[in-house]
């Protein structure tokens, strides 16, 4: 199988990152001299060639003008900002028909490796799941979505910190916000979604609801090494990245 063929890559690189407290777009922060969003980007174009998608927005021309430095990639406007599925949304008119699988990244993870993608994928594909999470366990998982699981050790949903119960909470396995997706699927599901939130957005996490009740394979693989994961959401975020880079 050529994955550069079957497989696309969408990178969400559109919010504002306001808890950043900076005029510049979150992903163009620098890590080891390089902007968060071109460690992705070259992340990506390593196991997807020029099948990678870079969602844009907040800033999109300077965001653009960044990538296209180094990278050809193709680019996806978000126009409102309305949740990470209305920006995986905005990607899918441009998916080549040759395009079986689609892997989803978030612009401001600089750390994720191509090994880890790559194993991600291929556990995707072996297993023939229509969605494959990648989680990671970690001591204090305040804040991040928690992988929450059936009796049946099938994966049950995520849930986000502020839905969660008490039990839930104490779950230390968590979203790191990276999927892989049948591309069927996901087209279908993504119109499915409904911004039944606090936020009024489209979260991209409701597709793993809508999958399950479907009873579609969803599989689950916990990466050991959670550094890798690490999102920039604030200045210190990112100098505790930027530590771990050197």
């Amino acid at each position: 199988m050529d994955l550069h063929q079957e497989l696309a890559v969408i990178i969400l690189a559109a919010g504002k990152g306001t808890r950043m407290k900076s005029d510049k777009a979150k992903v163009l922060h620098l890590v080891s001299g390089k902007t968060m969003v071109s460690h992705v980007v070259d992340c990506a174009v390593k196991i997807a060639g020029d099948n990678v998608h870079v969602v844009i927005g907040h800033q999109a021309e300077e965001v653009k003008k960044e990538i296209t430095q180094f990278f050809n990639v193709k680019f996806a406007l978000q126009t409102q900002l309305l949740g990470t599925g209305d920006a995986v949304k905005s990607a899918i008119p441009d998916l080549g028909q040759e395009v079986k699988h689609v892997l989803v990244l978030c612009g401001d993870v600089p750390l994720i490796q191509e090994s880890t993608l790559k194993y991600l994928v291929a556990q995707h594909i072996t297993h023939n799941n229509q969605i494959t999470v990648l989680a990671t366990d970690i001591e204090n998982p305040a804040g991040y979505g928690r992988i929450v699981f059936k009796d049946t050790g099938q994966m049950k949903c995520i849930r986000e910190e502020a839905d969660a119960s008490d039990d839930e909470k104490k779950i230390k396995k968590v979203n790191t916000g990276i999927y892989c997706f049948e591309k069927q699927l996901l087209i279908s599901a993504i119109n499915d979604l409904k911004p039944d939130n606090n936020q009024a957005e489209y979260y991209l996490t409701d597709v793993i609801e809508i999958a399950q009740k479907k009873q579609e394979k969803i599989g689950v693989v916990t990466m050991s090494d959670h550094r890798q994961v690490m999102g920039v959401n604030t200045l210190e975020d990112l100098e505790t990245v930027q530590s771990l880079i050197l």
